[in-house]
C-alpha cells in the first residue's frame, strides 16, 4: 500500500505536524481515495482555538472533513458508485466524511445521519495510518457511499460538497421550508453563501442575510440575497432583531438559518423566528454553552431544528444543484484562497476570523495535496 503525508492535531495552541504513514490496506467493499482538496471549516477553526467548555485534551488526532479527491484503487466487488455508476482509478468522487452503519435503528429508518455509529475520529494510537481530509489519502470502509462528480463541475467547486453544502442543504430539507418563506441567514461564510442560494432557489420570497463583511454580504447577493444587514451599520443584537422585523412586517421570519459558530448568534437568532417559526442551528457546535428561559422558545412555539451531518442521497443532490446554478450564481466560487498540505498552520492562521478586527475576507481556505 501507498505512503502519504496527513496532518496531526495535538491540541489547541499546538502547531500542527506533517508526518508521513501507510495507508489502511483496501478490504473488499473498500475504496481509497487520493485527496486533492480539503478545506478549512468552521468546526475545525473551534477546535484550533480551542473553543467550548471543556479543554481539548491532548492527543495526537487525524484531522480534516471537508475535502474532496479522486479514485486511487478500488477494493474487490467495487465496480460503481452508489448510483451504479462505473467508476474507475482517477475519477473525481464526493463521499460523505462519516460512515452510517446501515445497522442500528436509526439506520434501518433512513436516519442515517442520526447513525450513532458514524463518527471516525481517529487517534495515532488507535489507527497510525494515513486515513483523513488533510492527508495525502482517505479510506472509504465497506458499506460507503460514494459518487461521481459531474465533469461539468470545476474540481475547485467540490470540496465543500460533502459539509458545508450539504449540510445546509439537509437542513432546510429537514425544516421543510417552503416557497415564499422568508428567510434569515446568519453569517455568509461558506454555509451562509450556500444557504443564501439554496433558499433563494427553493422559492424564498426574501432571504436576508447578516454578516459583518461586505464581501461576503455581496457574495450572498449575488447568490440570491433580497436584503443584508451588515453587523457594522446594525452593531447590536437588538438593532439586527429589530431590523429583521421592519423587513418581515413586523412578523420575524419563517426560517432562521444559524452558520456563524458562536453561541451569541442562536441567542440572537431565535428572537428573529416569527411565531411558530423553524429555527435551524447547524454552526454553533463549538462554541460554549447558551443560557436563556425556556419560555423563549415554547411561548414562541418555535421549532428548533439541530442539524449534525445528512443522509447520502444529499451528496447527489448537491452536486446537481451546483451543476444547475453555476452558471447564474457564483456557487462554485466559495473557495477563495489554497495552500499547499505544508503550509497548513499558515492556512489556518489566515482562514482565522475570531477577535480579528474587521475578521477576514477569507471565506473558504482549501488544502491542497
Amino acid at each position: 500500500m501507498p505512503t502519504g503525508k496527513v496532518a496531526v492535531f495535538t491540541t489547541s495552541g499546538v502547531p500542527f505536524d506533517i508526518v508521513e504513514l501507510p495507508t489502511p490496506e483496501v478490504e473488499p467493499g473498500g475504496l481509497l481515495v487520493r485527496n486533492t482538496h480539503a478545506v478549512i471549516c468552521g468546526s475545525d477553526l473551534h477546535g484550533w482555538r480551542g473553543d467550548g467548555d471543556e479543554p481539548i485534551p491532548p492527543i495526537r488526532r487525524l484531522t480534516g472533513h471537508e475535502f474532496t479527491g479522486v479514485v486511487h484503487s478500488l477494493g474487490k466487488d467495487v465496480e460503481t458508485d452508489s448510483l451504479r455508476r462505473q467508476l474507475k482509478e482517477g475519477d473525481r468522487i464526493a463521499f460523505p466524511f462519516f460512515n452510517p452503519c446501515n445497522r442500528c435503528y436509526w439506520c434501518i429508518r433512513a436516519e442515517h445521519h442520526a447513525c450513532p455509529h458514524r463518527g471516525r475520529w481517529w487517534t495515532l494510537e488507535e489507527h497510525p495510518y494515513c486515513d483523513a481530509g488533510m492527508a495525502d489519502y482517505y479510506y472509504l470502509p465497506q458499506g460507503h457511499y460514494v459518487f461521481k462528480v459531474p465533469e461539468e463541475l470545476p474540481t475547485d467547486a467540490v470540496p465543500p460538497v460533502n459539509c458545508a453544502l450539504s449540510q445546509v442543504l439537509f437542513g432546510l430539507e429537514r425544516a421543510n421550508m417552503d416557497f415564499g418563506d422568508t428567510v434569515v441567514i446568519q453569517g455568509a461564510g461558506g454555509l451562509g453563501v450556500f444557504a443564501t442560494a439554496i433558499a433563494s432557489e427553493k422559492g424564498a420570497s426574501k432571504v436576508i442575510v447578516i454578516d459583518g463583511q461586505h464581501p461576503r454580504l455581496d457574495l450572498a447577493v449575488e447568490c440570491g440575497a433580497t436584503d443584508t444587514i451588515s453587523m457594522l451599520d446594525y452593531p447590536t443584537p437588538e438593532s439586527r432583531v429589530e431590523r429583521v422585523k421592519e423587513l418581515t412586517h413586523g412578523v420575524g421570519a419563517d426560517v432562521v438559518v444559524e452558520v456563524v459558530g458562536v453561541a451569541a448568534a442562536t441567542l440572537e437568532g431565535l428572537d428573529m423566528v416569527r411565531v411558530n417559526g423553524k429555527f435551524i442551528d447547524i454552526g454553533n457546535i463549538g462554541g460554549g454553552s447558551i443560557e436563556f428561559p425556556a419560555v423563549k422558545v415554547i411561548s414562541n412555539q418555535t421549532q428548533w431544528f439541530g442539524t449534525v451531518h445528512y443522509n447520502p442521497w444529499i451528496i447527489e443532490a448537491a452536486l446537481q444543484f451546483l451543476v444547475r446554478t453555476m452558471d447564474r450564481m457564483p456557487v462554485a466560487n466559495v473557495v477563495s484562497h489554497k495552500f499547499p498540505l505544508e503550509e497548513i498552520n499558515k492556512a489556518f492562521e489566515f482562514a482565522e476570523w475570531h477577535g480579528r478586527e474587521g475578521g477576514t475576507t477569507a471565506n473558504r481556505v482549501a488544502l491542497t495535496m
